[in-house]
């Protein structure tokens, strides 16, 4: 009795067993099948605009230098010595400005003689005319022959020839004794003088020293024959006048600056391309009152390229490069991203010009491009492109300056 009574109670706790573990399976399961995925994250922000349309001019770009309009080399045009020199070596000069003085009085003795001998064919040109005079009365009295009356006259007129050779010989004396002093030919800036005091000078060979004009400048340079064509297409359009023809505008940037500060016009373009180099040379002229610009300055122009036409502005933080290509992403009506590969133009008002590949009514995504990928989907906060206009500041002292080897202490 006792026996089946232990079997009994043995079956029934490994029934207990099995069934503690068919209810812990099912709370695991039931566990599980509570669990759901996590909510997708939220699209990223991004800041999208339309692209900025403005009326706009296209520049071409040149390398050229400065040059004086007037250059010569002062000579001496009579022979003698230095006797005075009137001016600073490297100083500005006007027109007319005495530069050196030849000691006159070699010339000075010339002209007095000269002079003593108009004054002697004057007195023979008198007496010729009263001989003269006297015998055309006496030739109708018979008291003279017409033979003396026609040498009388022929005197009178050989005396005066010798008084009109005489009058030249004093005007040269008087040019040549001018010709001591030299002066400046035109207003500029003289370079170092040539000779010294007690130099003996020859006419026409001795050169004094040398001076060019400051004020205007030409702005010389070369432009490619690919530029010289797009502007000869650009004048058969109508779009802008040729620089043959027309003083279109030049804008120049020296070495140091970082604007361009200077302005003039188109003066002359060359009437030949070169076949060597492919270029063809051309010229502006640019005001330089202060006499800040000086010949042989380097300087990066920019000459008009276009007339006016309206272009579509974009900041350069928008556009991107992928490898050889730049690209700007733009948000679609679907929400989602689209990559534009665009081309772009020069900068203006601190904003790039796109030249193609992009629609005026597409919305450009301006920040959050770390965040974006083409056919993802964005919350886009609407934005604005606005110009950034540049300073340009006037014609003063250089903005760079290069750093002196040495310094002391006072």
């Amino acid at each position: 009795m006792s026996l089946t009574r232990y079997c009994c109670t043995a079956i029934s706790g490994d029934t207990a067993l099995r069934v503690r573990v068919s209810l812990v399976a099912v709370l695991l399961a039931a566990s599980a099948c509570s669990k759901q995925a996590p909510p997708p994250p939220p699209p990223p922000e991004v800041t999208a605009a339309l692209p900025l349309q403005h009326e706009v001019i296209d520049w071409d770009d040149y390398t050229g230098r400065f040059e004086a309009p007037e250059d010569v080399e002062v000579k001496a045009r009579v022979t003698g010595v230095i006797s005075a020199i009137h001016f600073r070596n490297g100083q500005d000069v006007k027109a007319g400005a005495p530069l050196f003085t030849i000691d006159p009085r070699p010339y000075q003795a010339a002209l007095a003689q000269a002079k003593g001998q108009e004054a002697k064919a004057q007195a023979a040109v008198v007496n010729t005319r009263q001989v003269t005079r006297r015998s055309q009365a006496l030739v109708a009295a018979n008291a003279v022959s017409k033979e003396e009356v026609e040498t009388d006259v022929a005197n009178q007129r050989s005396a005066a020839a010798d008084l009109a050779a005489a009058q030249a010989t004093v005007r040269n004396a008087a040019l040549n004794l001018s010709f001591t002093t030299v002066y400046a030919p035109f207003g500029g800036r003289v370079s170092d003088r040539k000779v010294s005091l007690g130099d003996t000078v020859i006419d026409g060979q001795t050169v004094l020293t040398r001076v060019v004009s400051l004020d205007p400048i030409w702005f010389s340079f070369e432009g490619a024959e690919a530029f010289y064509l797009k502007n000869l297409r650009q004048a058969q359009r109508g779009e802008r006048g040729s620089s043959r023809y027309t003083a279109n505008p030049v804008d120049i940037q020296l070495a140091d600056e970082d604007a361009y500060r200077w302005h003039g016009r188109m003066v002359f373009l060359d009437n030949a391309v070169d076949p060597n180099s492919g270029t063809i040379r051309a010229r502006a002229v640019v005001p330089n009152p202060r006499h800040f610009l000086t010949p042989g300055m380097y300087g990066r122009a920019r000459l008009l390229g276009s007339g006016k036409y309206t272009a579509m502005l974009v900041p350069d933080e928008a556009i991107v490069t992928d490898q050889t290509r730049r690209l700007v992403y733009v948000v679609g009506q679907d929400g989602k991203v689209l990559a534009r590969p665009v081309e772009i133009g020069a900068k203006v008002e601190g904003l790039r010009i796109v030249r193609a590949g992009l629609a005026p009514t597409e919305r450009v995504i301006l920040d959050g491009l770390g965040k974006v990928r083409p056919g993802a989907a964005v919350k886009v906060l609407k934005g604005q492109i606005v110009a950034r206009p540049e300073t340009q500041p006037g014609p003063n002292a250089p903005l760079s300056e290069p750093l002196s080897g040495q310094a002391t202490t006072e």
